[in-house]
């Protein structure tokens, strides 16, 4: 099957390397501004500043890379003109300035000492809005039409917390002195084994819509990032406590992992909507089960002619006609 008179029945997603990158970008820092304020809370200053570092780091990027893939600033900015809350990129774009916004004036106050009542209310509120944009990024595209992302949208949102918190997990390792690093390290071996346990169930459970997952780059990247994570934690679970270089070593690998796992999603994506299979295969197979009805059967259903109607098809003298015609 090769589409529609040659034309591919879905556009492919036109977004460009900015977007995957976005999506680890605003895994981490959302995460990271989640085990800052928790660390913060539980007296371990050392862990919480280098983790607030990270969220600062990955809200700084975030907007450039949308901006990037969008082409001018200015669209960006169209997307603030309203709230939209049945629109995963209104909300998320909302999500994304206030994010940015209370993390930059936490981050501020908690490494220069400025602002210490402003400070002091927004880490709470930047910890809780990184929730939302670690996992909004999963309701964007899985609300498009693209087959191997919207059958899978049950799963995506588990797929993408767990990467970004792998992603801080990993940063705050890497930036953190081991003897500080524990909760850290415990987020990082945690999301690793969960990162990778729902992606297979999540490719098994789509069947058909889960074979790009298995060619191509979309494949390509999903063992790198299989084998990125699990040698990161391997490392980590056997040296990082004690060593500083095993430390950064797995968190690096680690953070590979979750960026390769982001790619291998958004090559997914590309490889499903330029496959015409993915869209007209499982849509026929729904109808034929009867769980749709679609826009028309391939097998007309034909009632008994009904006199009582009237209709010229089923008029007393045509249906005498039909029935002396059939006598042998």
């Amino acid at each position: 099957m090769t589409g529609y008179h040659g034309q591919p029945i879905l556009k492919q997603p036109t977004w460009t390397w900015e977007v995957p990158c976005y999506f680890y970008a605003g895994g981490m820092a959302g995460a990271s501004a989640g085990l800052a304020y928790l660390s913060e809370v539980r007296g371990n200053e050392v862990l919480a500043r280098r983790a607030w570092a990270a969220a600062l780091l990955g809200i700084g990027v975030s907007p450039g890379l949308l901006i990037s893939d969008l082409g001018r600033p200015e669209r960006f900015l169209n997307m603030l003109r309203m709230f939209k809350i049945t629109s995963p990129m209104s909300v998320g774009s909302w999500v994304l300035s206030a994010s940015g916004a209370t993390t930059a004036l936490a981050a501020t106050s908690i490494w220069t000492g400025w602002f210490p009542r402003a400070g002091g209310a927004a880490r709470p509120a930047a910890a809780l809005l990184g929730l939302p944009l670690s996992t909004y990024t999963a309701a964007l595209i899985a609300n498009t039409a693209v087959p191997v992302w919207h059958e899978s949208r049950r799963w995506l949102p588990f797929v993408f917390s767990s990467g970004a918190a792998l992603s801080a997990g990993a940063a705050g390792v890497i930036t953190t002195p081991p003897e500080h690093a524990r909760p850290a390290r415990r987020l990082a071996l945690g999301a690793a084994v969960f990162e990778v346990v729902v992606k297979q169930l999540m490719e098994r459970r789509l069947a058909e819509h889960g074979e790009p997952y298995r060619h191509a780059a979309a494949s390509r990247f999903g063992r790198v990032g299989q084998l990125c994570i699990a040698t990161g934690a391997s490392l980590l679970a056997a040296r990082g406590g004690r060593s500083r270089v095993a430390a950064i070593a797995g968190g690096a690998l680690l953070s590979g992992g979750a960026l390769s796992a982001r790619w291998s999603v958004y090559k997914a994506g590309a490889q499903s909507a330029a496959d015409p299979k993915y869209t007209v295969g499982p849509q026929r197979a729904a109808i034929d089960r009867g769980d749709r009805l679609g826009a028309s059967r391939r097998l007309g259903k034909v009632r008994d002619p009904s006199p009582a109607i009237g209709s010229p098809a089923t008029a007393p003298a045509v249906v005498r006609e039909q029935e002396s015609v059939a006598r042998p």
